[in-house]
């Protein structure tokens, strides 16, 4: 990462926060006193491969011990009520300007995968994870909602899987690629733009 987009992060994480720590504080005293503890859902994720970090977010599913893998249709029973709420609004996601702070994500980058994806694609992934992971990107803007709805339909872990593994990979890290090849802060400015549009619409 170059230090202008480094810069960039950090003083737009500043403001952000500054921002939004009233608002993060509310979600986060009412998700204890609806949901109790945890609050928080740190996700294992990865910036390079072998190279992992805990990915912040506000709690929005039942916990499960044996929790693994992407979310698809077979983890829609654990999603709670103020938890859907919040994913929709992408609000679960403000613990991650902390992760923006710390030097885990970029606001602008890939999304950062699970080790088991990166471990099976490691060749594809090295390739990707040359740029910091983000908060949003090209891939998410074109491909989240398509992917949502492929996993959606999936009734098991194995199947979400498998939906995941041969439908999404490939999708999402080309995109990325693209990414990669025209990034600038000018490009970043106008994902974070196109990414407050689409959660404002809705």
């Amino acid at each position: 990462m170059n230090w202008r987009k480094r810069v960039f992060d950090v003083v737009l994480a500043c403001l952000l926060l500054a921002i939004l720590a009233p608002v993060a504080t509310l979600i986060a005293a009412w998700l204890l006193v609806r949901q109790g503890r945890p609050v928080f859902h740190v996700s294992i994720r990865c910036h390079a491969p072998g190279q992992v970090f805990g990915l912040i977010k506000f709690r929005t599913m039942h916990a499960d011990p044996g929790d693994r893998g992407v979310s698809g249709g077979d983890k829609r029973g654990r999603i709670t009520r103020d938890g859907a709420w919040l994913r929709a609004s992408r609000l679960d996601e403000v613990p991650q300007l902390l992760n923006i702070l710390r030097g885990d994500l970029s606001f602008v980058g890939p999304r950062p995968p699970l080790p088991e994806y990166v471990n099976r694609f490691e060749p594809l992934y090295s390739a990707v994870l040359r740029n910091r992971p983000g908060l949003t990107g090209l891939a998410t803007l074109v491909f989240h909602r398509h992917e949502a709805a492929l996993l959606a339909a999936c009734r098991d872990a194995g199947e979400t899987d498998a939906v995941y593994a041969r439908r999404c990979v490939p999708r999402k890290a080309r995109l990325d690629l693209i990414y990669q090849a025209r990034q600038s802060l000018w490009l970043d400015a106008v994902l974070l733009w196109r990414t407050l549009r689409a959660i404002l619409a809705r």
